[in-house]
């Protein structure tokens, strides 16, 4: 960024870090926005945004070489460092003009203790093989979790822990383990060729920023299988929909293989929401499943409507649903029963625990 013409661009960008938000917006016709606790805000002071000013800022952070792959293909994504941060831009075309959104990515990895995670995290972490996946909404946290994940095997243990990311988020230093980043557009092509590409790159960690498409997941399911520890994000709202969603992406003839293959490799889903606190700020809640030898007998035979009931009563073993949860922080009073409603998986069971 050029200093004359990045001040203004530095100014909502300083504006969303000093005001711990998560996003900030910038669309023709409104002034710049900002994501604090979940919550769309204006920026005080600041004028209307016009297309040519859109377009200006945009090429504030954005290289002249992305400008005209934005201009040809209309969205891309990239990542750029800005002080202490990194920020995550998708940039797109809205009514012919250029708009962009920038996710706010802490240089500083915490740990998963820091997180207020729960501790399991850590002993998925501790296996050499197997697969973990992260699901929940777009900003509720996945990637701070998997780079807190990361970060302990990377603190821990002497691994090659490789990255496919699109793009990277988090930037690891070399600890004990040697981490290798790639990123799709600039290192790769796609993310499923990278993976059948990190077969050949002695990986012991592999880490998958999003699991989209069916090559994806069946890259992920062989890297798995073959002796490495894969960790994965989905967009799924709880633990027996990831395991649908995973089966069912496969054609029918295919989906018993992959039951099997999944099943078998499969360590633990973790459901995360990062929820408004009453007092200000945003709370982590998370259904965590363990691929006890119940339910890997469920995903094989298919019947992965009965997970929840399994994650019920499994609470000696650490599961817990995301109900159970969301009705433990109602009655700490730290979230409004309106908000939990909000975020339950069954608001109606929901209600009989709380009340």
């Amino acid at each position: 960024m050029t200093e004359k013409k990045s001040a203004e661009i530095a100014s909502y960008l300083d504006f969303a870090v000093s005001n711990d938000a998560s996003d900030v917006h910038i669309s023709v016709g409104v002034t710049p926005m900002v994501r604090i606790d979940g919550k769309l805000t204006n920026i005080p002071n600041s004028p209307v945004i016009t297309p040519d000013k859109a377009r200006e800022l945009i090429s504030t952070f954005a290289p002249p070489e992305m400008m005209t792959t934005i201009t040809q293909k209309r969205e891309i994504d990239f990542s750029f460092g800005y002080k202490a941060m990194r920020f995550r831009a998708n940039i797109y075309f809205q009514k012919g003009t250029m708009s962009a959104s920038l996710r706010l990515i802490p240089k500083t990895i915490r740990t998963i203790k820091e997180l207020g995670l729960p501790p399991i995290l850590e002993k998925f972490t501790e296996h050499n093989q197997g697969f973990v996946i992260l699901t929940g909404p777009t900003g509720s946290g996945k990637s701070t979790t998997l780079a807190a994940m990361i970060d302990k095997i990377n603190t821990e243990k002497r691994k090659h822990i490789v990255t496919i990311e699109d793009p990277i988020e988090y930037v690891f230093e070399h600890k004990e383990s040697l981490i290798t980043q790639r990123e799709v557009g600039s290192d790769t092509n796609s993310i499923a060729r990278a993976l059948r590409s990190s077969l050949r790159e002695d990986p012991d960690v592999v880490l998958i920023g999003e699991m989209r498409d069916l090559e994806t997941i069946e890259a992920s399911l062989t890297l798995a299988e073959t002796g490495h520890l894969v960790l994965a994000t989905l967009h799924t709202n709880s633990a027996a929909q990831t395991a649908d969603r995973i089966i069912n992406v496969f054609p029918p003839h295919m989906q018993q293989q992959i039951s099997s293959q999944l099943a078998s490799v499969l360590l633990g889903v973790v459901s995360q929401r990062l929820i408004p606190k009453v007092a200000g700020g945003r709370v982590l809640a998370c259904e965590i499943m363990l691929a006890n030898n119940a339910i890997k007998s469920l995903i094989r035979e298919g019947k992965t409507y009965q997970i929840p009931n399994v994650i019920q009563t499994s609470a000696s073993e650490g599961m817990i649903t995301l109900d159970k949860v969301l009705a433990e922080l109602v009655s700490k009073g730290d979230i409004s029963l309106e908000d939990a409603l909000n975020y339950a998986n069954d608001p109606k069971s929901f209600k009989m625990m709380v009340y």
